[in-house]
């Protein structure tokens, strides 16, 4: 063959090859941007798509990290992903469903793929899709997958997920394990389980979705909850112990969940024990409710529920529980009714613990706080005695040594206060020693200096701040 021919030749090759390429690059775009039908009949090839049978369930969207795992599982698992797309839509608040897709009029169009990183409080976040449509082939089947939000205002938000197929023996069997493996992912729930967390809106600063925020509280020792011996051997009775014996309990069928009261002046320990008890209580998934929160509160008892065991702290529960004639309006009581009938309706075999934070137990109402089966314990945290002042001191003295006659001055002259106030008083004491340079203990001048600017520098309202109850002091 001469050159010309090989020219030729040449030049045809890449004629052909261009063209396929334009074909495949036409065919690619007319299927994104014809509407879903289109492209659902490309996908089922000669099926009858009127025909086609479609099974659902709806989620709680609170674990969709969960279902987002289970999916990318269940994907590699002999399923093969031919096509993945978003779905454009004028709203979230319905979900979309295949009978929309299908329509025959149907003006819906494929998007990109969006995600979302889902915080879950580990090293790495979870990516979640926000609407998708995948296209599955598994031994030779075809399948289509449509997941979506559902967002009806003042409804908890759900997670819709939909499976068209065929009306095969083997189709039928591929959506039953299908939705098994969603089912089990959803009863697992290993993106929260035996973590500290509280349902939440909007996103991170991180830029990381939220829903369920998963906190990272600090590290509380036993040694670390100074607390007079009365209350320490209430905590142990009716927490640590209580929850030691639940299978034995269950066993002779005594009642496994649990309602405590924890009163007393701020700034005591309530919080602080809290944050020890989360990580004391191995397994137990701890949910965070604020008083403002309380209007999720079918929400949180749902995950309580899902999670257990598990611990449901409201801190702050006057807010929302006071006695009924000093309520402002139907709200307040509607709140009120809206905990009482969630803690009366937990099963007697329910491993959930309750536990209410207070500082104005005189101001709730008898129906929360005097009805055994929702308040089991009243727990209080006191101001500190001697002992707990002493042993105060030491741990808040960042391990600087503190000399007798100085411990002896700090007990005495904290004498009811709070123990906020005491940790606030050593770490001023030893940046004053700090600031000094001097040896590595810290003196009795370093005290008076901290003092004077807690009582006397700051004026009543930083004592009242810092929970220095004494009506007049001198340094």
């Amino acid at each position: 063959m001469g050159t010309a021919g090989l020219v030729g030749t040449h030049l045809l090759a890449i004629g052909v090859g261009a063209a396929l390429g334009a074909l495949v690059f036409r065919t690619i775009a007319a299927r994104r941007q014809a509407p879903i039908r289109r492209l659902l009949q490309w996908h089922f090839g000669n099926a009858n798509l009127d025909r086609l049978l479609v099974n659902g369930r709806k989620f709680h969207a609170r674990i969709r990290a969960d279902l987002q795992r289970a999916i990318d599982q269940f994907f590699v698992s002999g399923v093969v992903v031919d096509y993945a797309c978003g779905v454009r839509q004028q709203t979230h608040f319905f979900g979309i469903s295949f009978s929309e897709l299908l329509a025959a009029n149907g003006a819906d169009l494929p998007a990109a793929l969006e995600y979302e990183d889902l915080d879950i409080g580990e090293e790495s976040p979870v990516r979640c899709a926000v609407t998708g449509l995948w296209l599955l082939t598994s031994q030779r089947r075809k399948y289509a997958l449509l997941v979506s939000p559902i967002g009806l205002p003042g409804e908890a938000p759900l997670i819709q997920m939909q499976l068209a197929r065929e009306g095969g023996p083997e189709d039928a069997e591929f959506s039953d394990r299908l939705f098994a493996a969603m089912e089990k992912a959803v009863q697992e729930a290993a993106s929260y389980r035996g973590k500290v967390l509280s349902l939440e809106t909007g996103s991170l600063y991180s830029g990381q979705a939220t829903g369920v925020t998963v906190h990272k509280l600090r590290s509380v020792r036993r040694e670390e909850v100074i607390l007079p011996a009365r209350t320490l051997e209430l905590l142990d009775r009716n927490v640590i112990r209580f929850v030691g014996h639940r299978e034995s309990l269950a066993r002779v069928g005594q009642t496994t969940k649990k309602g405590l009261l924890f009163y007393g002046p701020p700034g005591n320990g309530k919080t602080h024990t809290i944050h020890y008890l989360a990580g004391a209580l191995t397994g137990h998934t701890t949910l965070l409710i604020t008083a403002e929160q309380v209007a999720l509160l079918r929400e949180y008892m749902t995950l309580a529920r899902l999670l257990e065991p598990s611990v449901v702290v409201i801190e702050d529960v006057d807010l929302i529980a006071r006695e009924r004639t000093q309520m402002d309006g139907p709200c307040q009581e509607s709140m009120l009714n809206r905990l009482l009938n969630e803690m009366d309706g937990l099963k007697e075999q329910a491993e959930i613990v309750f536990i209410l934070t207070t500082n104005r137990p005189a101001e709730l109402e008898a129906a929360l706080a005097a009805r055994p089966g929702r308040v089991d314990q009243a727990i209080e945290f006191p101001s500190p005695d001697e002992e707990c002042r002493t042993r105060l001191a030491h741990l808040y003295s960042g391990g600087i040594r503190l000399p007798a006659d100085v411990l002896a001055a700090v007990v005495a002259r904290t004498e009811r206060t709070s123990a906020a106030f005491i940790k606030e008083l050593m770490r001023r004491a030893v940046l004053h020693h700090l600031e000094r340079s001097g040896e590595p203990l810290i003196e009795l001048r370093d005290v008076d200096d901290a003092l004077e600017e807690l009582f006397v520098s700051g004026g009543s309202l930083n004592r009242a701040l810092l929970g220095a109850n004494a009506a007049d002091r001198s340094c």
